[in-house]
């Protein structure tokens, strides 16, 4: 799987999250719920400042590795945090690896998760996260940007 190395600054973000692991695909049943409840409680409309429109997982404080619990959070960038009742995080600046797949999100993104775990990077487990651009209105031929710390 190719990718590129990108240096990004600090980003501000808005949303909801929950504590889940990986063992035996609980992560998949919890971030697909947060998901459902994020889109179907409307919270694209409802949080301001937003600097991008495009929806973000963030996956975060993690307790060592994948294999281990961590955070993850659905959420959207933000300009400021003002006037916010839901969470707020930071993912910290710094390089990336960055890898764009397009398809089905909840296809294509479990699809490349797997491969991103069997791949020797030199992983950092501080923020990873990715990004959905909704750019066309086939679900199957979506755009997304995973982008995972590295040292």
């Amino acid at each position: 799987m190719n990718y590129e190395i990108a240096t990004l600054k600090e980003k501000t973000v808005v949303g909801k999250s929950i504590r889940t692991t990986n063992e035996n695909g609980q992560s998949m049943q919890d971030i697909g719920k947060m998901w459902q409840d994020f889109l179907g409680q409307g919270y694209y409309d409802i949080i301001a400042n937003q600097a991008t429109g495009k929806g973000i997982g963030l996956y975060t404080e993690y307790d060592s590795d994948a294999s281990k619990p961590y955070t993850f959070m659905c959420c959207l960038e933000v300009s400021n945090e003002d006037g916010t009742e839901l969470e707020t995080r930071r993912i910290r600046a710094g390089k990336y690896a960055k890898f764009t797949i397009k398809g089905n999100p909840m296809e294509a993104v479990g699809k490349a998760w797997q491969a991103i775990w069997s791949m020797d990077l030199d992983r950092k487990f501080s923020d990873d996260f990715e990004v959905y651009h909704n750019d066309s209105e086939d679900m199957e031929n979506q755009t997304i940007d995973i982008y995972v710390s590295v040292i």
